[in-house]
């Protein structure tokens, strides 16, 4: 197949459109990697561009006394019989861009790449990554290999990550850890259960705990982070006649990016101690990844607050801005979009949110 031409000087809104006309399904990024670093080198001046596998890099080196990270990763959930993208203009929702990435994130790629190419004198040093596979296993995502395998790449003074929004600065995220509490017991016919002992059963306490906690609120740098602890999954039974000698329940500890992933585990362990301590539940950690701070008293990350009006708040959820918090560079998260229209067949965008930050990051790159 051919690669497609982007015009990165066109109307942002067009260039998201063929953006979303080329499908780029995780592990399937090339031609519109392709695409992206064709563009690139032949529509921008002054950047260093490499490609990395179906990472599209580029760089200035200008001199300049600060650095800005433009992040998104090229990739989008299967489609949804919604490629190629269309175009509404309605009285409910005004003009509207459809089609699978509008939201999640092609329409923030659409803005850095626009910029990348009508930006003639900016502020600031500017680093664009493009990376696959974020909407599949961490192990595959191309932003956790840039950093492993060329960590030159992700040195500035600020990250900018494309997520959707709503034209907001999300800023920060939290932590996320997966605690499975399990149980044992043993096992006997249901017509004889005082033979045996109940795993399912023994769940019920921490069921009760769950029911009865509090989460906690804090305020960072002016954003507050709701926490949350939740069961999100229970697993045991053998068969219906049969008292079941094992039983699972997996908890999801939310948390805001003051903890880190060691304190919020103790979180955990201490809100269930007493089913811990009496041996009726182990836990064993299933999955966990830390949060980031806002980092908004930081200068350069300031400064972008400014240029978006004074508009931020937290993120909930977890994103890459984590994995730049980890380096030391503060993240924020800012695209056009709804979030949570990401993924669904009915993805669409406002075609202002897209002029909105386009305008937002350009007044923030020549400030």
């Amino acid at each position: 197949m051919s690669v497609p031409d982007l015009n990165l000087r066109a109307d942002p809104v067009d260039l998201t459109a063929a953006l979303v006309d080329i499908a780029s399904v995780s592990r399937d990024e090339t031609l519109i990697a392709d695409a992206v670093e064709a563009a690139l080198r032949a529509q921008t001046r002054g950047f260093e561009i490499a490609r990395f596998g179906n990472n599209v890099l580029a760089r200035t080196r200008r001199g300049a006394a600060s650095r800005v990270i433009l992040a998104g990763h090229l990739d989008t959930v299967p489609l949804a019989d919604n490629v190629p993208s269309w175009r509404t203009d309605t009285s409910e929702e005004g003009d509207v861009l459809h089609g699978c990435g509008t939201v999640d994130m092609k329409s923030g790629l659409a803005v850095f790449l626009h910029l990348a190419a009508t930006l003639d004198d900016p502020t600031h040093d500017l680093t664009l990554i493009f990376y696959d596979c974020e909407e599949i296993a961490a192990e595959f995502n191309g932003l956790g290999r840039i950093e492993r395998e060329k960590p030159d790449w992700l040195v500035g003074d600020v990250a900018i990550l494309g997520e959707p929004t709503g034209g907001l600065i999300e800023a920060g995220c939290q932590g996320t850890l997966r605690v499975r509490l399990a149980a044992t017991g043993t096992r006997a016919h249901s017509a004889r259960a005082w033979m045996g002992e109940n795993a399912i059963h023994k769940l019920g306490g921490a069921l009760v705990t769950l029911g009865a906690y509090v989460p906690r609120r804090v305020d960072i740098d002016g954003c507050e982070y709701r926490e949350g602890l939740s069961a999100v999954a229970v697993a045991g039974g053998v068969a219906g006649n049969v008292v079941p000698d094992a039983a699972h329940l997996d908890v999801n500890f939310r948390y805001a990016p003051d903890r880190t992933p060691e304190q919020a585990l103790a979180h955990v362990r201490e809100v269930f101690a007493a089913e811990l301590a009496d041996g009726v539940l182990t836990a064993a950690v299933a999955d966990s990844a830390p949060g980031a701070l806002p980092g908004l008293a930081q200068p350069a990350a300031a400064a972008l607050v400014e240029a978006a009006g004074g508009r931020f708040r937290a993120k909930y959820g977890w994103t890459d801005v984590a994995r730049f918090a980890a380096l030391g560079v503060p993240a924020v998260n800012l695209g056009p979009g709804d979030p949570s229209l990401a993924h669904r067949a009915d993805e669409r965008v406002p075609v202002a949110q897209i002029y909105e930050v386009t305008e937002v990051l350009r007044r923030y790159l020549r400030a």
